[in-house]
C-alpha cells in the first residue's frame, strides 16, 4: 500500500544542558544499553517497529551498506531501553561533524514500540537520551518532529526546554 502524507516539519534546539535530575524508572525491570555497531537485522527491526506507526521513511529504504555506514560510524550513538526483557524503543544520538555544523549533536530518532507506549517510558527514556547527548559536550542539541509523529512528542519535547528555531513543509512517501 502505498500513500502520501504532506506533514510540517518542526525543528528545535537546546543551546544550554538542562537542569533537571532524572525521573525515577518506570515500575519494571528496566535497562537502557547502548548498542555498538549493531547488527543491521536489529537495527532495521528497531527501527521498522518504532518508526512505521509514525512512517518512518528516511532509512526504511535506504540501501543496507548506506545503513551501515551510519549506524556503524563511531559518533553515532544508539541506544535502546529494554522492559522487563524486551527490548522497546530506539535512540539515535548523530554527532558526526559532516553532518552538522560543529558543536551540534542531533538526536536524530526517539521513540517506543506500539506496545510501550502508554507505560510511563517515554520521559524517562527520553530524559535519559538528552542527557547522554548533553554528555557529548555539544554548544547545542537539536532534533526533529513532525506531525506524523506520535502528538506528545512536541510537548514533551517543549516541556524539557526545547525550543522551535525553524518550520517546513515535507512529502512523507510511505511503500507499507
Amino acid at each position: 500500500m502505498q500513500k502520501t502524507l504532506d506533514v510540517t516539519i518542526t525543528y528545535l534546539e537546546q543551546t544550554s544542558r538542562p537542569r533537571f535530575q532524572l525521573p525515577a524508572p518506570p515500575a519494571g525491570k528496566i535497562a537502557f544499553i547502548r548498542v555498538e555497531k549493531p547488527p543491521l537485522h536489529f537495527y532495521r527491526y528497531l527501527y521498522d517497529q518504532v518508526g512505521a506507526p509514525f512512517h518512518w521513511v528516511s532509512r526504511r529504504y535506504m540501501p543496507d551498506e548506506d545503513v551501515c555506514d551510519i549506524i556503524h560510524d563511531p559518533d553515532v550513538f544508539i541506544y535502546v531501553p529494554y522492559f522487563n526483557g524486551a527490548p522497546c524503543g530506539l535512540a539515535e544520538v548523530d554527532a558526526r561533524k559532516v553532518c552538522h555544523t560543529p558543536g551540534t549533536v542531533e538526536i536524530k530518532f526517539f521513540g517506543l514500540m506500539p506496545d510501550f507506549i502508554g507505560k510511563k517510558l517515554g520521559r524517562w527514556f527520553f530524559h535519559n537520551t538528552l542527557d547522554l547527548a548533553w554528555a557529548l559536550n555539544p554548544e547545542r542539541v537539536i532534533l526533529e518532529t513532525c506531525t506524523a509523529d506520535h502528538p506528545a512528542a512536541l510537548p514533551l519535547y517543549q516541556k524539557l526546554g526545547f525550543t522551535v528555531y525553524d518550520q517546513g513543509h515535507g512529502i512523507i512517501e510511505w511503500r507499507g
